[in-house]
């Protein structure tokens, strides 16, 4: 298996992870400096880890017209887009928003998108894991407004799953219309609760693995319903500030939930590398 990677292998700063699961190939550890053991899935719902670059000051985006996405961030550091093929290329699905898919049209949420110097190594990493060619998309949208514009909604074997409410599903239906590759999940209650999502990925579509590159607020739903496992962040050099109220303050990393001071969730390291002025970071969540 050849990896060309991104140009420099990383520099491991520190490894406290003594996990068990399924390791990198060779050619793949030599670039990332190291390996990443993949655990199984446990209680009956995928294993899931999530991925996001932050400014210096703990900002992920700009917020900005034409500046909404990570891009401006992570500057577009190869090292960046690399290691997000790699966490794709183990996903047996990949989770995002309506909201990360309005602001990035011309995505597709696959390993050869993102990082296509390697595609051939991502798929063949795919293949001998014995995963799907491409992760399913899942779509979590309560409203059910999605642009059909949207590339990643409509390439033909791009699979892909609308999380939503009922009315949420006939809003999506009308706005899209009839695409064979699309299937809608109905939250039971009304309100999206993502345990239920993750029973029917692990149970209807053998998903055992999921990445999450959905926003600030669902992350912050993962973590209130103790529904991920791993958080693997970027930590950029770039100093985003924030606007002076009444203007929206531009997101942090966790929105729409805060914890109480005496039992907040916590994370627990694994391990650190470095590329440059760029820190990768791995945690597992308690």
């Amino acid at each position: 298996m050849i990896v060309h990677g991104p140009g420099s292998p990383y520099t491991l700063l520190f490894d406290d992870d003594e996990g068990v699961g399924p390791g990198l190939p060779e050619g793949f550890r030599a670039i990332y400096g190291g390996d990443w053991k993949l655990p199984s899935p446990q209680s009956g719902r995928p294993y899931i880890y999530t991925n996001f670059v932050s400014s210096h000051d703990g900002r992920i985006t700009f917020d900005e017209p034409g500046h909404a996405g990570g891009g401006d961030i992570s500057l577009h550091a190869p090292h960046d887009t690399w290691l997000m093929g790699l966490l794709r290329a183990r996903a047996d699905a990949v989770l995002t928003g309506a909201g990360t898919l309005r602001v990035a049209l011309r995505h597709q949420w696959t390993p050869a998108a993102i990082f296509p110097a390697d595609a051939q190594a991502f798929a063949e990493l795919r293949k001998s894991e014995a995963r799907a060619e491409q992760p399913l998309l899942v779509v979590l949208s309560a409203s059910g407004k999605l642009p059909p514009q949207a590339a990643a909604l409509a390439v033909p074997d791009q699979q892909v799953l609308i999380a939503t409410t009922a009315e949420g599903a006939a809003t999506a239906r009308v706005a899209l219309g009839e695409r064979p590759q699309i299937r809608y999940f109905v939250f039971k209650g009304g309100t999206p609760q993502m345990p239920q999502l993750l029973h029917e990925l692990y149970s209807y579509y053998a998903v055992k693995t999921v990445l999450s590159e959905a926003g600030a607020q669902t992350y912050g739903q993962l973590i209130a319903q103790h529904a991920i496992d791993e958080t693997f962040l970027t930590l950029s050099p770039v100093v985003v500030g924030n606007r002076q109220a009444p203007a929206a303050p531009r997101s942090s990393l966790v929105e729409g939930h805060a914890f109480a001071p005496l039992n907040p969730p916590l994370v627990r390291p694994l391990n650190l590398r470095r590329a440059g002025d760029m820190l990768f970071l791995r945690s597992r969540h308690a």
